[in-house]
């Protein structure tokens, strides 16, 4: 079988579509998979249609259903490729209820084979918005893959051997709600003299940037490290005491929140459907709905050992059991040979 994946961003991005991807490629290659990736960022979508043209692997792949999904709508139509959408958490929380952007989701949901979402919630969305492509959707959770290198990132943000880190791996745009943390860790920080926030992670939205910025301005105890390598957000990991993710909205799961409780970090994350898929509140992490409550969860792990401790095996175990690498490929791999088979190869 020759697969082709279409994504908006690749290696070296650490974008959450490319890290997805990136999983998905190494798990199906070590099946015996013949994978090739497409990343929109480098080719560009009329020279990835001409490719797949030259190609025509047995089935495609997009992320991203507003990005990769006009690519994977013309190989279906076009050149009669089995194709699957996976549908993101801008897809459906946002470009779905956009005016401008809802004619062209519907029109990928039309014309691909299959619907992938990450959970249900999201594919009940779909089927209350698009009901012709309810019968499309697939569900298949996140798993993980987060391999560390030779990081030091205590080192990197300068912080002394005491210190207590919030680190909050999440690209730079409005959507990460990033500056809504940052008045209440420093309201915390007054009673609690040893907190360091540490961000990381790409810009993508400069004016979003912009604010991000101006929150963190004049902070000692707070930094920003800009884009890391996937692999030392991994070996990173290993050296703070709770994740956060603040995302107005999610895909269904977060590889920052599952990487973070795969290692065993407690994360504290906003109250919405993604992060509800994974997190249980106040078992193996914390949910917020208001800035009140992210500082009184935050207080909770500042002071509180035991409870990290107890938050972070119970997460680790969680992800074993339910997160598995292997558990997410046999599913993808039962997808495209459903895929072919529906079309008679």
């Amino acid at each position: 079988m020759i697969l082709a994946l279409i994504t908006p961003f690749y290696f070296p991005s650490v974008r959450g579509n490319s890290i997805t991807v990136q999983r998905i490629e190494s798990g199906l290659r070590d099946q015996g998979i013949k994978v090739v990736v497409y990343p929109l960022d480098g080719h560009g979508a009329a020279a990835t249609l001409a490719a797949l043209t030259r190609v025509r692997p047995d089935v495609v792949h997009g992320f991203h259903a507003t990005v990769s999904g006009p690519v994977v709508a013309a190989a279906a139509r076009g050149l009669g490729i089995p194709s699957a959408i996976t549908v993101t958490g801008t897809d459906v929380n946002h470009d779905l209820f956009d005016s401008t952007r809802r004619p062209l989701v519907r029109e990928v949901l039309d014309a691909v084979h299959a619907v992938v979402v990450f959970h249900e919630s999201m594919g009940e969305k779909i089927r209350q918005e698009v009901p012709a492509a309810s019968d499309k959707i697939r569900v298949i959770g996140q798993a993980v893959l987060c391999d560390g290198s030779r990081y030091d990132l205590r080192a990197a943000a300068g912080i002394h051997p005491g210190d207590f880190v919030f680190f909050q791996p999440a690209g730079v745009r409005r959507v990460k709600n990033i500056p809504i943390v940052i008045p209440r860790l420093a309201a915390l920080r007054r009673r609690h003299p040893g907190l360091r926030y540490v961000l990381a992670g790409p810009v993508i939205e400069p004016e979003e940037a912009t604010r991000v910025t101006a929150a963190l301005g004049g902070l000692p105890w707070a930094t920003y490290l800009g884009a890391l390598e996937h692999a030392q957000i991994c070996a990173g990991l290993s050296a703070v005491q709770a994740v956060i993710n603040s995302s107005l909205s999610e895909g269904g799961m977060s590889n920052a929140v599952l990487e973070a409780m795969s290692k065993g970090v407690p994360v504290l994350a906003s109250d919405i459907e993604g992060n509800r898929s994974v997190v249980a509140d106040g078992e193996d992490g914390f949910l917020f709905a208001s800035a009140a409550e992210f500082q009184e969860k935050a207080e909770r792990l500042l002071s509180d050992p035991a409870l990290r401790v107890v938050m972070g095996h119970r997460a680790r175990m969680k992800i074993a059991a339910y997160f598995r690498l292997e558990g997410e490929i046999d599913k993808y791999l039962a997808l495209y040979r459903d895929l072919v088979a529906a079309r008679g190869g």
